[in-house]
C-alpha cells in the first residue's frame, strides 16, 4: 500500500521532470512578479487602488495561464483561445478600478485599469519566455507613468479626473 501511495505521489509531481525545468519555470514566474512589482509600485506610491500585491498576482497569474498550458502539451496555435481568456478576464478586473462619478463629471482608475491589463501581457510574455520583450515593457511602461505627467498641463481638480480627464 505504501509503495501505491509513493508511486502516486511520484506521478503526480512528475510535472517537472529536470532541473533545468523547474528552473525555466521558476525564472518565468519571479521574472513576471518581478516585474509586476516594479509596476504595482509606482502605482501604489501614487496612492492608487491597485498597487503591488495586485500587480504582481496580476502578472503572476498571466503568467500560469501561459505556463501551464505549455506544460500539457498545448500547441502555441491552440494558446491563443487561452489568451483571449486572460485578456477578457483582465478586462473584467480592469473594468473594477475605473469609478465614475457623474456629479462632478470625472472618471478616475482608467491608468490604473490600463496599468493592470498591461501588467497582464507583461506576464503573458514571462510566461512564454520572452524576459527581455518583458523587461523593455515593463521600461516603456514606467515612462509612460513616471515621464509623461511631467510634461502635460496640470489639470484643474474641478474640471477632470487625476486619471481618466473629462469624459465628454
Amino acid at each position: 500500500m505504501a509503495e501505491a501511495i509513493w508511486s502516486t505521489l511520484v506521478h503526480e509531481f512528475s510535472d517537472v521532470p529536470d532541473l533545468s525545468t523547474i528552473t525555466r519555470i521558476t525564472v518565468r514566474l519571479l521574472i513576471a512578479a518581478l516585474l509586476g512589482g516594479i509596476l504595482g509600485y509606482e502605482r501604489e506610491r501614487k496612492g492608487r487602488s491597485a498597487g503591488l500585491r495586485t500587480h504582481m498576482l496580476v502578472a503572476v497569474g498571466a503568467a500560469l495561464f501561459v505556463l501551464g498550458p505549455l506544460q500539457g502539451g498545448m500547441e502555441i496555435g491552440d494558446l491563443s483561445r487561452v489568451l483571449q481568456g486572460v485578456v477578457q478576464g483582465i478586462g473584467f478586473l480592469g473594468a473594477g478600478a475605473i469609478i465614475v462619478r457623474s456629479a462632478k463629471r470625472e472618471v478616475e482608475g482608467l491608468t490604473t485599469a490600463a496599468n493592470i491589463w498591461t501588467t497582464a501581457g507583461i506576464g503573458v510574455i514571462a510566461g512564454l519566455g520572452m524576459e527581455v520583450t518583458a523587461v523593455l515593457s515593463t521600461g516603456i511602461v514606467l515612462i509612460i507613468l513616471a515621464v509623461i505627467p511631467l510634461v502635460l498641463p496640470e489639470q484643474d481638480k474641478g474640471e477632470a479626473g487625476s486619471e481618466g480627464g473629462d469624459p465628454r
